[in-house]
């Protein structure tokens, strides 16, 4: 995936040099300076060298890597010597001290044509938002996210999936998923002038499934919480990176909520069949539809946990939510509970169970394959 941002890292020792450096490339339009402990893989790194043998053998040994784009190197020595070891190690830029600056622009921008030659052409992608509501919490929005991002990621081998958890402070997919990401999105937060692809996947976890996981913090940590802009421009860029962004809202309906559900393609709003929760449901969706944040079309109502011989009937629900149920999930306790102690996608736990096939079903449903009109399946939708 091309970036719009290079990121560069300065290895000098004195102060004053490695101060003209970032003062220059401050300057240079889509390059940023990483700090000495970040994280982030540089694209191009600036050393400051005496001549020593073996700073030319960790120049090397760095290009060999395949970890670094280009290095350019600085010194106040200029014997032909070292100009030659320079060459040899395949360091692109050589900067005599004193620096000039028109050189060092000059040079940048020979790196960023590089960059611009070098990268893939590939088609910009357009992926779809689905965003994932609880009527109240407890109504199973992480479950039905997680089953339903690794069931498209399953779909098709070369769709690529992503999974964001909004539950500001109980977000449980790392979880589901038993991995321990490193980053969560209040990475996103207080970096977010440094955001595109590159640094997103920095931050985002890769599950065995396929499917790239963007956690909440999980816990209190005075991290700053999304705004509404940020929300936007995080979801413009998944959206040009996956085929499919999952978002698990829970049941949270605060101003960064909302602009996450109106930008979405698709909003599950999940209930199960109890009357606090149908009658939530509606409220939600005559807000949604009332407030112009979605048009009914974009609303598909999920009754989760559903049980064959309840008392409240699906016609009982359809009638006090005021909507079609799009969807129908079997009510498994054993199996989803075995699901999440395990920290695996219900896939995997039990392939061949009806709560599988049906989260198979409906992923068809919505997003069909081989992108013809899907057939109605009797007993799960437009009951």
């Amino acid at each position: 995936m091309a970036s719009t941002m290079d990121n560069i890292k300065l290895d000098i020792k004195n102060p004053a040099i490695a101060k003209q450096f970032s003062e220059i490339i401050g300057t240079v339009k889509g390059c940023n300076i990483i700090k000495p402990d970040d994280t982030l893989k540089p694209d191009l790194q600036i050393f400051e060298i005496n001549g020593n043998p073996e700073e030319f053998n960790q120049i090397q040994s760095l290009l060999s890597t395949g970890k670094l784009h280009e290095i350019f190197l600085t010194s106040e020595k200029t014997d032909p010597e070292i100009l030659m070891q320079a060459i040899r190690s395949g360091v692109k830029e050589f900067f005599p001290q004193p620096i000039n600056r028109s050189d060092v622009e000059q040079a940048l921008k020979r790196f960023k044509d590089r960059r611009a030659l070098a990268a893939p052409v590939t088609q910009q992608k357009s992926g779809k938002l689905i965003s994932v509501v609880g009527s109240k919490g407890g109504v199973g929005t992480t479950t039905i996210s997680v089953n339903l991002a690794v069931t498209l990621a399953e779909q098709e081998k070369d769709q690529s999936v992503a999974i964001l958890d909004m539950n500001t402070l109980f977000g449980e997919i790392p979880l589901f998923l038993e991995i321990s990401p490193k980053y969560h999105w209040g990475e996103i937060t207080k970096n977010i002038e440094r955001l595109d692809e590159t640094f997103l996947m920095n931050v985002l976890s890769r599950h065995s499934s396929g499917v790239h996981v963007l956690p909440s913090p999980g816990y209190l940590n005075g991290h700053q919480a999304p705004t509404p802009k940020t929300m936007e421009r995080l979801l413009t860029v998944m959206k040009h990176m996956f085929d499919f962004v999952v978002i698990d809202c829970g049941p949270s309906t605060d101003e960064t909520a909302l602009k996450t559900i109106q930008m979405s393609d698709e909003v599950l709003l999940v209930s199960v069949l109890s009357l606090p929760c149908l009658a939530n449901a509606n409220k939600l969706l005559r807000s949604f539809i009332d407030l112009g944040y979605l048009s009914k079309e974009r609303i598909k109502v999920v009754l989760n946990r559903y049980i064959n011989k309840s008392e409240i009937t699906l016609k009982d629900a359809k009638k006090g939510i005021g909507h079609d149920m799009f969807w129908i999930i079997p009510n498994d306790y054993a199996t989803t509970m075995s699901a999440i102690n395990n920290g695996k996608p219900l896939s995997i736990i039990a392939p061949k169970s009806k709560i599988v096939k049906s989260f198979r079903d409906m992923a068809e449903i919505m997003f069909p394959k081989d992108k013809a009109a899907p057939k109605k399946k009797w007993g799960f939708f437009n009951q």
